[in-house]
């Protein structure tokens, strides 16, 4: 049997690697989930053929482009376009007819990954008229995811499901009008790329950098400790506008925090709040 592909890390050899993250990089997974955490280093572990935690630990210390890997590999970039169609059918029908209420948009998708969810926003507002008087900024802890995003170039094999979820979420358009087939790959029109704003931000440990009237970051706080999801909600409400929308992932909830008084949210049950006070 391999012996490197037994390596397991201890919760205190998991708490050597955070902190030496933390130390050197300034990368604070702290508060994340534990579990989540050990689960997805170990399993780096493995698949590199590590043959002890000493040897992982000295690359992750000396090798900058491995903790660039590493980053990548421990932050979660699972994600589609017009992911959850009742949430974008809500979308389209409840937040952007009074997102066109104000004179610029700004958009923030916080934890975006590779971006597939700031070009669905982008299409929704095309398609209300809106993007020229839109900014959506998507931001990542990680670079690499933030560098697709900028790109625009998605799988051409997931257009068929993205098209899919596109017409049940309310498009009447040919979603293929919005992008270029290239070999294996699409590329979407450069019209959406131009009102993107890209920046590497960490939920963590960053403050708010402007005003938003809709904060999108859909499965991202499920990985963090609630503690940490309570940092990042007041986080979201100092940045959101009076009456700005909050935009959290099926199995994320404003309730256990004290701001939520100061939340309503939208009455079809998604997880869609207003900020009232």
């Amino acid at each position: 049997m391999d012996a490197t592909r037994n390596i397991q890390l201890s919760d205190e050899e998991v708490e050597f690697v955070l902190n030496d993250v933390m130390d050197l990089y300034g990368y604070d997974f702290t508060n994340y989930s534990k579990a989540s955490l050990k689960r997805r280093i170990n399993r780096l572990i493995s698949n590199d053929r590590f043959p002890s935690f000493a040897e992982f630990r000295y690359r992750i210390i000396n090798d900058k482009d491995y903790f660039s890997r590493f980053v990548e590999e421990i932050t979660v970039n699972v994600t589609e376009m017009f992911r959850d169609v009742t949430f974008y059918k809500t979308l389209r029908q409840q937040v952007i007819p009074v997102l066109a209420t104000w004179p610029l948009i700004r958009i923030w998708h916080a934890g975006c990954s590779t971006g597939e969810e700031v070009y669905s926003m982008a299409i929704l507002l095309h398609e209300a008229n809106l993007l020229h008087k839109s900014l959506l900024y998507a931001t990542d802890i990680n670079p690499a995811v933030l560098q697709k995003v900028r790109e625009g170039v998605f799988p051409l094999s997931q257009m068929r499901q993205y098209s899919e979820n596109y017409i049940l979420s309310g498009g009447n358009r040919d979603f293929s009008s919005y992008y270029t087939a290239q070999y294996n790959a699409a590329k979407f029109d450069e019209q959406f790329g131009k009102r993107i704003v890209l920046a590497t931000h960490n939920l963590v440990s960053d403050g708010s950098f402007n005003e938003f009237q809709l904060i999108m970051c859909r499965n991202v706080m499920i990985y963090f400790d609630k503690q940490l999801q309570d940092k990042v909600l007041h986080l979201f409400y100092d940045s959101l506008e009076q009456l700005g929308f909050l935009a959290l992932g099926s199995k994320e909830t404003l309730r256990f925090t004290d701001i939520h008084k100061n939340f309503k949210q939208i009455e079809n049950k998604e997880k869609i709040w207003r900020k009232i006070k």
